[in-house]
């Protein structure tokens, strides 16, 4: 039986450390990581995106780039992210090729959703937040922390 292709995006730092807590799941798949940054444990089907953020628009437009060459290329079956600007444009073009899409928002947002978390739900199959405080009727669902 062929394994399911699973991309994992995140971004550096926490999103990517919360992320790779996941990873025992993730090795029942086929997994491809997406990050601006390299951690040890994600093994060679790599692919490394530029870093951007809300205030630097052209390098927004060279991440979605590169993340639509990464979905061109590696055509997932599940997309899931745990932030931030590489997830959301994961999640966006996870959805207009067919696969599920995951979003997990950060343990860090305790207190509100993320900028991106808000804007990739609206993309999500499945959308959690890692705070009971944080669900909404038409935003994120709360099922432990699984983060």
């Amino acid at each position: 039986m062929k394994k399911k292709k699973l991309l994992a995006v995140a971004s550096q730092g926490g999103h990517l450390i919360q992320l790779l807590r996941l990873k025992p799941v993730f090795d029942r798949y086929q997994t491809s990581y997406v990050s601006n940054q390299y951690r040890e444990g994600m093994g060679e089907d790599y692919s490394q995106v530029i870093d951007a953020n809300g205030n630097e628009k052209l390098k927004l437009l060279i991440l979605f780039a590169q993340m639509s060459w990464v979905m061109l290329t590696k055509r997932p079956d599940v997309v899931i992210s745990s932030g931030a600007a590489p997830g959301f444009f994961a999640m966006m073009l996870g959805k207009m090729i067919g696969a599920k899409t995951i979003w997990i928002d950060s343990i860090a947002n305790a207190e509100e959703l993320s900028l991106s978390g808000k804007k990739a739900g609206a993309f999500a199959d499945l959308w959690l937040t890692q705070w009971p405080n944080l669900v909404e009727p038409t935003g994120p669902q709360f099922s432990g922390r699984v983060l």
